[in-house]
């Protein structure tokens, strides 16, 4: 049986780029993201030194890199992936093993 898959991306907004501007950018895509096969929740935080950090709970690993493999071909994904200082993006896919709701 596949385990449901944590996909977690650190990354810091390009120069210029607000906080609110980036947060309505984040929301304009959740209808994609609701869309992509396997997919079960999403959270975005950010530090208090603006690292920002995203996490997309998958049902597995091919709907995880499934949806990697597409975001940026949509165009309602821009705003939120052109703010987004591509030089400070980590990308990790884990297996989950424990949740408490």
């Amino acid at each position: 049986m596949s385990k449901n898959v944590i996909e977690t991306v650190t990354f810091k907004l390009n120069e210029g780029v607000g906080r609110d501007e980036f947060i309505a950018a984040a929301k304009g895509m959740n209808a994609w993201v609701e869309a992509r096969d396997g997919f079960m929740h999403r959270r975005l935080s950010c530090t208090a030194d603006g690292t920002w950090i995203e996490h997309i709970q998958w049902a597995d690993m091919d709907a995880a890199k499934a949806a990697a493999a597409e975001i940026g071909k949509a165009p309602g994904n821009a705003n939120f992936l052109s703010a987004i200082n591509g030089p400070t993006v980590q990308l990790i896919h884990s297996e989950l093993e424990v949740v408490i709701n």
